[in-house]
């Protein structure tokens, strides 16, 4: 397909005000250019700082090279669209951090707490595509939100969506970084947009909150650290080492973006998928160690936090229970009780952690 430099202007811009009306806060155009991105890459792939993520290392540098994932690419239509809950004030970063101080707090990344994003931007990203194709006809894309190996952040810094942080996610001036991101491939030539500058100066308040210093420097994240990754993407048993520092965290971590002073720019979700569910930004660690696997998999339908499955979502609120000793709830009959209860469970993995747990109260 041929397309004028008139033609490909207009649709560029249709393009943006069709995205804002199918909810997305921004979208831009960037180029397939990441050679810049490959170094950084192939370093921290190097030096194992993936930890269990095979899925970072198995396609190589295909993930730094769009056209060779998606054959005939020329530009990256970048979107992202925000998720801070309507119900969240103004004070909503400081009431994130007192939680963090509740021995009987279950503290869940707040990304988490509605509707799984995948499905919502990758449903929005298709009507955007159709909208494409119904405006010119056929032509080649693939819609992607986190789901291929495609790099994302640079992609979307050199769209102009933001700039990095010093804790490797990308910050808007208008919204923080409370914000999901997709992508659609496509194989139309349309003007790029100029990419933002940084702007966070000398402030590293996000490497000094970090409570298990994953943050090596600006920019240089261990994910072998992250209270992200050891709760989400690790399988196996938490290292003995970093369970105290994980404190009631049990499902992702928002430290570094809480900390961030650009966040008290983050603007509330527009759509009702991200609104809290199950009261999941209020729940306690003991109500929500008490679901059976059948109620977890009912009450997290639709959710992000599904994926993990119901042993290692034990296996985290066992760790955030037995942390709870040393926020002030040492030997509590309710948080006793309940590490006991599942002594018993046929899980080697959730035993463990029961076990650690009670030591603690011990």
């Amino acid at each position: 397909m041929s397309l004028s430099p008139e033609v490909l202007s207009t649709l560029a811009a249709a393009i943006k005000r069709w995205g804002r009306e199918l909810g997305f806060a921004e979208v831009r155009i960037a180029d397939i250019d990441l050679a810049a991105a490959e170094p950084g890459l192939q370093a921290w792939l190097d030096a194992g700082m993936h930890g269990e993520m095979d899925y970072m290392a198995a396609h190589g540098m295909k993930r730094a090279r769009p056209a060779e994932l998606v054959p005939g690419t020329v530009r990256v239509i970048t979107a992202r669209m925000d998720y801070l809950p309507p119900s969240q004030d103004a004070d909503w970063r400081a009431r994130e951090r007192a939680r963090l101080d509740d021995p009987q707090a279950a503290v869940i990344s707040v990304y988490a707490r509605g509707r799984d994003y995948h499905k919502v931007l990758r449903a929005r990203l298709q009507q955007l595509a159709d909208r494409v194709r119904n405006e010119i006809g056929e032509f080649g894309y693939r819609v992607f939100t986190d789901s291929a190996p495609v790099m994302e952040l640079p992609l979307a810094e050199k769209s102009g969506l933001g700039w990095r942080g010093k804790h490797t996610l990308l910050l808007n001036r208008d919204a923080g970084s409370m914000f999901f991101m997709g992508e659609i491939l496509v194989d139309l030539p349309l003007p790029v947009d100029a990419p933002a500058d940084a702007h966070c100066g000398q402030c590293s308040a996000c490497i000094t909150a970090c409570p298990t210093n994953a943050i090596l420097g600006p920019g240089r994240l261990d994910a072998r650290r992250c209270i992200s990754y050891l709760t989400i993407e690790l399988k196996g048993s938490i290292p003995e080492e970093m369970r105290p520092l994980l404190g009631n965290r049990v499902y992702g971590c928002d430290d570094c973006q809480t900390a961030c002073p650009w966040n008290k720019f983050a603007q509330r979700a527009t759509l009702p998928d991200f609104d809290e569910r199950h009261g999941l930004g209020s729940a306690s660690m003991v109500a929500l160690f008490g679901w059976t696997e059948e109620e977890f998999n009912r009450n997290m339908e639709g959710s992000p936090i599904r994926r993990i499955g119901h042993e290692r979502w034990l296996r985290n609120l066992a760790v955030g229970l037995g942390n709870a000793a040393t926020l002030g709830a040492r030997g509590d009959a309710a948080i006793v009780a309940a590490l006991r209860s599942r002594l018993d469970h046929p899980s080697d993995l959730v035993r463990e952690h029961v076990g650690w747990a009670l030591a603690q109260h011990g």
